[in-house]
C-alpha cells in the first residue's frame, strides 16, 4: 500500500507547537474535544441518511467507543458516524483554512497567560491538535460513509504527516493516541486509567445525545464484560433548571462554541401552546476572532425532536445576534428541513421574533443589575448589536435601550442616548454626535471647538456602523440626532438678536472673498461659508445635511458599490487672524493671482485637519515649501 507523506500547512504546524508544548494547564481538555468531534460526525451521518435514504450506510447504532490498552500505552475514540474521505482527511487535518488564522495565532503568542491562550485556542477550535498535548503519536483511521475505502493518517506532531489508503476501515472514525508517560505534576494524568476517562467523560460529556461507551477491565478468568455507557444522554434544554448546574450549562457551551472559557449569561426558553419549542441560549463573555469576517458561522444550533438537524442555523436569529451560541428543540418541525424552506417558515419567523426579544431583555437585564458583565458585553458584542439599528426596525428601541456611547461628558464612562438626554442644556434641542477613527481624533477635531467651548456634550462614535445608523434611527424621545460636522450649526440661535446682528455684518463684509473662493475651489467644493462652529482653528470642511459622508462614501465604495463623489462645504472662521488677513489682501489688490495658493492652501489644511488627504499630496507639500521658503 502506497504510504505518501505531506508537510502541514504553515499555521498548522505552529499550532502543533503550541500543543506539544501545551499552554493548557488541563490537559483532561482533549477527551472532551474527541469526543465532542465523534458526536459532531454521528449527527451529521444521521442527518445525511435522512436527507438520502439511498446512503449505503449502518445507523441502526450509532455510538462513540473508548478504549485503553495499559501494555501499548493507547487510548482510541472511535465512532461510526459520517466519516471523512482521502481529499477530506489532508484538507481538514493538514491545513487549517480558516481567513483569520493569523490574527489567531499573533494573539496567541501575544497572550499574556496560561488563561488567555486557552481561551484563544478554544476559540479558535482546534479540536483535533489538542491530542498532541497527551500523545507522541496520533493515529487516525476513517472511512466516509458509503465509500467503499478507507484512510490511514499519522503524525508525531512535527512537520509532516502520513496519508495511505486503509481496505480495512470499518465507517466512521478513530482515533489512536499513543499515550505520553504520565507527569501528574504537568497536569499530565494517566489516561489508560477507566476511572479517569469516566471521570472526564461525566465531568465533559454528560449531555452528548449518543451513548459513550467503554469496556471495563475484566476480572481475572472473567470473559470480557458488556460495554458500560459512561454518559446520561439527557438534553440539558429538556430537563428543568432545577436538575442541571451552571457548570453542567457550561460545559455544553463550550461544547457547541469550542470556547474554553465559561459564557457571560445562560439564557432558557419554554414555549408552549400551538408550536412548541426549547431555546438553551449563550451569551459569551469573549468576542471570537471572526465575528466580523464574511465566513463567520452562526452559532445556535436546531433540533427536532432531540434530533440534530443544522449546525449553523441562520433563521433562528437576526444577523446581529450572530454571536450567541446554544441549542433551539423544536417539536413541529419536518426531521429534513431545509435551510430554504427555513427561511420562509412562519414558525421560525415567530421563534426568530421571540428568541431575539428574550435575548435583547436579557442584556437590558445585565445593563441593570451588572455593570461590569454589561461592560464586558458592549466592548466585545456592542459593535455587533448596533447593526440591529439599521437592519431591525421592530426591535430598534429595545436595542437603543441597552446601547451605550463614548461621550465628551466622562473620559471613561460610557452613556445611554437616556442619559444625554437628561444633560441636555436648557435650549438644546438636539442630540450632537461625530464619527471618526479614534477618540482622540475626533475629540480634536475642528468641528468639536463651538461645542466644547460651550459645554456642550457630544457623542463620540468610532465604529464603521456608527456612520449608517444614526441615519436610519435619525431622533430619539423626540430629538433630532445631529452631526457636528454636517450641516450649518447656530449654537448662539436665532433668538440672540445682537449675535444676529453682528452675524449679517460679518458675511456682508466677506461676501466679496466667499464668492471668489468658491469660483476658485469650485472643482472640489460646493459652497463657501462662515462658520459657527469654529473658535481656534482657520477653517474647516463640512457635508451638507443630508449627503453622505467621506468616510460612508468610502465604505460604500469597499463594498463595491459605485457612488458620486460628493462636494463638501468649506467654512472660514471669520475670527481667526488669517481668514482676517487674507479677506483684507482681497479687498486691497486687483490682481488677486497670487491669493490663489493662499485659498487651496487654507482648504487642504481643512481637509487635513479632519483626518482627511489632500487631492495632490505632491503639489501641496510643494505649496507648503515655497511658503516656508519666503518666510526665512
Amino acid at each position: 500500500m502506497t504510504t505518501e507523506t505531506f508537510e502541514f500547512q504553515v499555521e498548522a504546524r505552529q499550532l502543533l507547537q503550541l500543543m506539544i508544548h501545551s499552554v493548557y494547564s488541563n490537559k483532561d481538555v482533549f477527551l472532551r474535544e474527541l469526543v465532542s468531534n465523534a458526536s459532531d460526525a454521528l449527527d451529521k451521518l444521521r442527518l445525511e441518511k435522512l436527507r438520502d435514504d439511498s446512503l449505503d450506510a449502518d445507523v441502526s447504532d450509532l455510538h462513540i467507543e473508548i478504549d485503553v490498552d495499559k501494555e501499548a500505552r493507547t487510548l482510541t475514540v472511535r465512532d461510526n458516524g459520517i466519516g471523512m474521505s482521502y481529499d477530506e482527511v489532508g484538507q481538514l487535518i493538514g491545513t487549517i483554512a480558516n481567513s483569520g488564522t493569523a490574527t489567531f495565532l499573533k494573539e496567541l503568542r501575544e497572550a499574556q497567560d496560561a488563561a488567555s491562550a486557552e481561551g484563544l485556542i478554544g476559540q479558535f477550535g482546534v479540536g483535533f491538535y489538542s491530542g498532541f498535548m497527551v500523545a507522541d503519536e496520533v493515529t487516525l483511521v476513517t472511512r466516509r460513509a458509503g465509500e467503499g475505502q478507507g484512510t490511514r493518517w499519522t503524525s508525531r506532531g512535527e512537520s509532516t504527516y502520513t496519508l495511505e489508503k486503509a481496505d480495512d476501515a470499518p465507517q466512521g472514525t478513530s482515533v489512536t493516541l499513543h499515550l505520553k508517560p504520565a507527569d501528574p505534576e504537568n497536569q499530565l494524568h494517566d489516561y489508560t486509567s477507566p476511572w479517569t476517562i469516566k471521570q472526564i467523560v461525566k465531568r465533559y460529556s454528560d449531555f452528548i445525545t449518543w451513548p459513550i461507551r467503554m469496556v471495563p477491565e475484566a476480572a481475572d478468568g472473567e470473559d470480557a464484560p458488556e460495554p458500560e455507557t459512561l454518559n446520561s444522554m439527557k438534553a440539558l434544554w429538556a430537563r428543568s433548571r432545577d436538575e442541571v448546574s451552571d457548570d453542567e450549562y457550561h460545559e455544553l457551551y463550550k461544547h457547541i462554541s469550542h470556547d474554553w472559557r465559561e459564557p457571560l449569561e445562560t439564557i432558557r426558553l419554554q414555549a408552549e401552546g400551538t408550536f412548541e419549542y426549547q431555546a438553551l441560549l449563550f451569551v459569551p463573555s469573549h468576542a471570537p476572532h471572526d465575528l466580523f469576517t464574511r465566513d463567520f458561522k452562526r452559532g445556535v444550533q436546531l433540533y427536532v425532536k432531540r434530533v440534530f438537524i443544522m449546525d449553523d442555523c441562520e433563521a433562528l436569529l437576526p444577523p446581529y445576534l450572530r454571536f450567541v451560541k446554544g441549542v433551539v428543540d423544536a417539536q413541529d418541525l419536518s426531521l429534513n428541513v431545509s435551510r430554504e424552506i427555513l427561511q420562509q417558515d412562519r414558525h421560525i419567523r415567530m421563534m426568530q421574533r421571540r428568541l431575539t426579544k428574550k435575548v435583547l431583555s436579557t442584556i437590558k437585564e445585565i445593563k441593570t443589575k451588572d455593570a461590569d458583565r454589561y461592560a464586558t458585553f458592549w466592548r466585545e458584542f456592542g459593535t455587533a448589536l448596533k447593526e440591529g439599528l439599521v437592519t431591525d426596525s421592530e426591535n430598534r428601541d429595545a436595542i437603543l435601550a441597552v446601547a451605550s456611547f463614548a461621550t465628551t461628558h466622562a473620559e471613561d464612562e460610557p452613556t445611554t442616548l437616556a442619559q444625554y438626554v437628561e444633560r441636555m442644556k436648557d435650549g438644546q434641542d438636539d442630540i450632537y454626535y461625530i464619527t471618526g477613527e479614534s477618540r482622540q481624533s475626533i475629540e480634536n477635531s475642528p468641528h468639536m471647538e463651538a461645542f466644547r467651548d460651550k459645554g456642550i456634550e457630544v457623542l463620540l462614535l468610532t465604529d464603521a456602523v456608527d456612520e449608517v445608523w444614526v441615519d436610519a434611527v435619525g431622533e430619539y424621545e423626540g430629538k433630532k440626532l445631529r452631526s457636528v460636522a454636517k450641516g450649518e450649526i447656530d449654537l448662539d440661535g436665532e433668538k440672540d438678536e445682537k449675535a444676529a446682528g453682528e452675524r449679517e455684518k460679518q458675511v456682508e463684509d466677506y461676501a466679496g472673498l466667499l464668492g471668489w473662493m468658491w469660483e476658485q475651489l469650485d472643482e472640489d467644493i460646493k459652497e463657501v461659508r462662515l462658520s459657527a462652529r469654529l473658535t481656534v482653528s482657520p477653517a474647516c470642511v463640512v457635508s451638507d445635511a443630508h449627503d453622505l459622508t467621506p468616510a460612508l462614501e468610502n465604505m460604500y465604495r469597499a463594498m463595491g458599490q459605485e457612488v458620486p463623489r460628493t462636494k463638501r462645504i468649506l467654512e472660514l472662521n471669520p475670527g481667526h487672524p488669517l481668514v482676517k488677513n487674507l479677506n483684507e489682501a482681497y479687498k486691497e489688490r486687483e490682481d488677486r493671482s497670487g491669493l490663489v495658493e493662499s485659498a487651496e492652501l487654507l482648504h487642504t489644511l481643512a481637509v487635513l485637519a479632519e483626518g482627511g488627504q489632500p487631492k495632490d499630496p505632491a503639489r501641496f507639500v510643494k505649496l507648503v515649501a515655497d511658503r516656508l521658503e519666503r518666510t526665512l
